[in-house]
């Protein structure tokens, strides 16, 4: 294991995981709804990049109603968070940086190391917007496979590599093939933002062969039906009860990767 490449993983998660959370809460609203552009008391969000780059917290709401000691917000603040923070800003830089630093312990110094750093917290970031709004944007999903497919054509070309770009290729059209037929039989059940997701991640899968790529899009289901029997075990489900599926199928992903890298 290259302990270099293990901190460099890590340093890029949580420089790419702390870019996140703005643009997590921005992608966050119903199909019908723009992009967020201000905070929930209405403050117009500013930073690079057209205000999609910076803080979760607003300056002007943490000026206007301060945080009380503890860090909690009075009952009439116009911003969730005490301080003038209006989204979770922890929990995506943490996940990004244990995903980098797992694949790049799994890849080595193989030329798709790259490639999935690079991919990791586009996918962090789909997660966690499907799993406040039950979406996945186009805007994400499509360059995400079109990005995937590119980089990996790539790193096919440079020596060291541990996959083939036509197998990856195959994969996306297999796994994304797969699951616009699960939406065919079942539209309700099945979104079609998870059938373009799962063409940039049969792309990866497909990149070590067909045993990843079914191990990753089979742990994806095992995920989510775990997922599913427990919210039903607890009682805050039922049968035909809505789940955002996005989050297993990268979670299933993740672990198929970590398996085709360490194997390949």
């Amino acid at each position: 294991m290259d302990a270099t490449l293990i901190a460099v993983a890590a340093l890029w998660g949580a420089a790419a995981g702390l870019l996140l959370p703005r643009a997590a809460y921005r992608f966050s609203v119903e199909p019908e709804e723009p992009w967020r552009d201000a905070c929930p008391a209405g403050h117009a969000l500013t930073g690079l990049a057209r205000g999609w780059l910076g803080s979760t917290r607003c300056a002007a709401c943490a000026v206007t109603v301060p945080s009380l000691p503890g860090g909690a917000a009075p009952s009439a603040a116009p911003s969730p968070e005490g301080g003038g923070r209006y989204a979770p800003s922890v929990v995506a830089p943490v996940v990004t940086v244990l995903a980098c630093v797992a694949l790049a312990a799994a890849t080595g110094n193989r030329p798709e190391a790259v490639v999935w750093l690079l991919l990791t917290p586009v996918a962090v970031l789909l997660a966690v917007i499907d799993r406040r709004v039950h979406r996945l944007p186009d805007t994400l999903t499509l360059p995400l496979a079109g990005a995937a497919a590119a980089l990996l054509g790539g790193a096919a070309l440079l020596p060291g590599h541990g996959g083939s770009w036509i197998s990856a290729l195959l994969g996306g059209v297999a796994l994304g093939g797969f699951y616009f037929l699960l939406f065919l039989i079942n539209p309700n059940g099945m979104g079609f933002g998870d059938v373009k997701l799962a063409l940039a991640l049969g792309v990866a899968l497909g990149w070590y062969g067909w045993a990843v790529l079914f191990a990753g899009g089979f742990a994806g289901f095992l995920f989510g039906a775990v997922y599913g029997a427990g919210l039903m075990l607890v009682r805050r489900a039922g049968r035909k009860t809505g789940i955002p599926f996005g989050p297993f199928m990268i979670a299933g992903a993740l672990f198929g990767l970590v398996f085709g890298g360490l194997a390949a």
